[in-house]
């Protein structure tokens, strides 16, 4: 039984394609802007990122906190969302004693869904991020190491998904790479954008984004943006990252192995072997 969103078949598709739900956490105490006000000054500078919000879909996400700031404290930032043009990231909001039931809450319904999808028994490294934002303010295209749900609570935005593995948006070395953290990192490519599902959303509503599908977001002119999102590894998800990080080792050894997410029995061997050569490279380091 799901207590935080609205069941249904969509969920079926967990990890194939994106898909919106129904759920069940508006007027969350944890996620009205008088407690968030508290809450994130008090946080660590590491969980706090903040940015001007008048990003671009090409600009380098992971660095916009660094190359693109606003001229604000995170307290001003946050006095002034509405109309400072901001965008504020939060990692980890549960460590907050506000967030640890919310936390709970989701991570109970996420391990349900993996259970009926025979993807394991609880997610793999589950963390919350919670995102604040001014009206019009743009989310870079990127791609994640996890899936997500992502849950709005405040304002309305435009999600726009690209499908799983599809090489006209991310290539398979970019993306192995991507996995192997080596520095590089995916590109926007505006000739692919025909290939996205562009979502409304609005409060009460919630979206997965599947492992490893790039996305942008752009926030509505109506009011600030508040979501909150569960990121989560899966059984499968594991093992299809492990698989890329052997490819990633195999193309710098000059091979072309075949680009994981084709095929389910050599994407698992893949797996299977770089979990192997990672056990035997720890136990040769101690």
């Amino acid at each position: 039984m799901l207590t935080c969103f609205e069941d249904g078949a969509a969920f079926e598709s967990l990890d194939q394609r994106a898909f919106t739900v129904g759920h069940s956490l508006l007027g969350h105490p944890a996620l009205s802007l008088e407690n968030l006000g508290q809450v994130i000054p008090s946080l660590s500078k590491d969980q706090v990122f903040h940015s001007t919000g008048q990003l671009e879909k090409t600009d380098n996400f992971d660095r916009a906190h660094l190359d693109r700031k606003n001229g604000l404290s995170i307290a001003e930032t946050i006095e002034r969302i509405r109309t400072s043009d901001s965008y504020v990231m939060v990692r980890q909001p549960e460590t907050d004693p506000s967030f640890k039931d919310l936390y709970r809450q989701l991570v109970d319904d996420v391990s349900t869904l993996m259970v009926r999808r025979g993807v394991g028994r609880a997610p793999v490294d589950p963390m919350l991020y919670l995102f604040i934002a001014s009206p019009h303010s743009v989310t870079p295209f990127h791609v994640d190491r996890y899936s997500t749900l992502l849950l709005q609570f405040r304002g309305t935005k435009q999600v726009t998904v690209f499908p799983m593995f599809d090489e006209r948006v991310v290539t398979a070395p970019e993306l192995e790479a991507f996995m192997a953290r080596t520095g590089e990192r995916p590109v926007y490519r505006p000739d692919a954008e025909a290939l996205g599902s562009t979502f409304d959303f609005a409060p009460g509503q919630a979206l997965h984004i599947p492992f490893m599908a790039g996305h942008h977001v752009k926030n509505g002119a109506d009011d600030v943006s508040v979501s909150l999102s569960i990121i989560f590894n899966t059984r499968q998800t594991d093992a299809l990252s492990h698989a890329m990080r052997l490819n990633h080792r195999a193309r710098r050894l000059g091979l072309t192995p075949t680009p994981v997410g084709r095929g389910g029995w050599r994407d698992q061997g893949k797996a299977l072997i770089h979990r192997s050569v990672s056990r035997a490279r720890r136990a040769l380091a101690r």
